[in-house]
């Protein structure tokens, strides 16, 4: 099949990272060597507990479930009783994932939309959201936060302008790439507005546990912003990130059981199925706080370092009070910014690649080591 004859709405981007290229070289032939602060994947050590108890579940001969072992879903409403403040989800309306982003990118073909229906999801934002709604043959509709969903801002309208219709919105809250938090009564008005339209609303939580100021992350799944149903909601989990588990590729949606169901099913034709042994990985990963906390930890002094770094280098640094990257902008088009940065030795993601509100802005990533993140700070000073 041609590109010209691929449908408008399954046309896929270019993938962004190949035009940063030039900018990494650019920073290798620093003399001191290049700090790579782009892409968001872990450098620390995948936590002993989990190890253990992969390695402990290696002799795996036979096919592992879809849904999940037992254990897997107990562990994973037992971290949403306890870290998420939520008491009351099903383990039958808990699904593994391989990652979040095999998820994120085939939600909307797995629950059936296609064309003359929307997807929804911010404008500045992972560019997954998009992708998936094009492989699904759907319509993808940026929305601006505060213009959608804020105070005082007018609710989006439920059919586009091209006439599709909006049956899945994606919210993200501690966003990537610019650490902003969702407060819960945001959150809710976003739960009464999709409700009120039978729209799916999913929620992609994947730095929850990763706070640095006020307001604090809170789950969709929260009585506060779910008024006490997981009716029309999903929320969307990971292990990459909160464990160190990129790796392995382990997450979960959680949330409507009716709707997990449905996946559950498709997910069985398809073979999306997470193995055995991760699953017993992801079971003791959320079995245990004590390892999120020393990463919690890593990421909080790292963010002390480099923080004060940009903003004495003349950056502003806007949003990003959760998360692993720091939003920022010296108020120039964002690959001038690379550019200047590159100089310097430092690599960082150019906000273009988050969609075009966040052309004047640079995502700058908290996953170095300690010692890199120094070295970054060192040169911007």
């Amino acid at each position: 099949m041609t590109q010209a004859s691929v449908p408008p709405a399954r046309r896929l981007p270019d993938f962004p990272w190949d035009a940063l290229a030039p900018y990494r070289e650019r920073a290798r032939a620093h003399p001191e060597g290049v700090v790579d602060l782009s892409v968001g994947t872990p450098v620390d050590p995948t936590p002993t507990v989990v190890r253990e108890a992969l390695a402990a579940a290696s002799d795996w001969p036979g096919y592992p479930t879809t849904h999940g072992t037992g254990a897997l879903r107990e562990a994973v409403v037992g971290w949403l009783d306890r870290v998420a403040g939520v008491a009351d989800v099903d383990p039958v309306a808990v699904l593994p994932t391989i990652g979040s982003k095999e998820l994120v990118a085939w939600l909307p073909t797995l629950v059936g939309l296609g064309v003359g229906e929307a997807v929804m999801f911010p404008e500045v934002a992972y560019p997954t959201y998009d992708v998936g709604t094009r492989l699904a043959g759907a319509e993808p509709v940026p929305y601006g936060l505060d213009a959608a969903f804020g105070t005082g801002g007018t609710p989006p309208a439920v059919r586009t302008s091209a006439g599709s219709r909006v049956r899945l919105v994606w919210l993200n809250s501690p966003s990537n790439p610019t650490g902003r938090v969702w407060s819960a009564p945001m959150l809710a008005r976003a739960v009464a507005w999709a409700r009120d339209h039978d729209v799916l609303l999913v929620s992609d939580e994947c730095y929850l546990e990763f706070p640095y100021a006020e307001p604090q992350p809170v789950t969709v799944l929260h009585p506060d912003v779910s008024g006490g149903s997981h009716e029309g909601l999903l929320a969307v989990h990971s292990l990459s990130k909160r464990s160190n588990l990129a790796g392995y590729r382990a997450g979960f949606v959680a949330g409507d059981a009716r709707v997990v169901a449905e996946l559950l099913e498709v997910r069985k034709h398809a073979g999306m199925i997470v193995p055995g042994p991760v699953q017993a990985a992801a079971t003791a990963a959320y079995g245990d706080d004590a390892h999120v906390a020393e990463q919690r930890e890593r990421y909080r002094s790292r963010r002390a370092r480099l923080l004060p770094a940009l903003t004495g280098a003349g950056f502003d640094v806007t949003d990003s009070t959760a998360g692993l990257y720091l939003w920022a902008t010296r108020t120039e088009d964002c690959w001038t910014t690379v550019g200047w940065l590159a100089e310097r030795g430092i690599v960082v993601a150019p906000g273009a690649f988050y969609g075009a509100a966040g052309s004047r802005h640079v995502r700058v990533a908290l996953t170095a080591t300690d010692e890199r993140v120094a070295e970054a700070a060192r040169r911007l000073e």
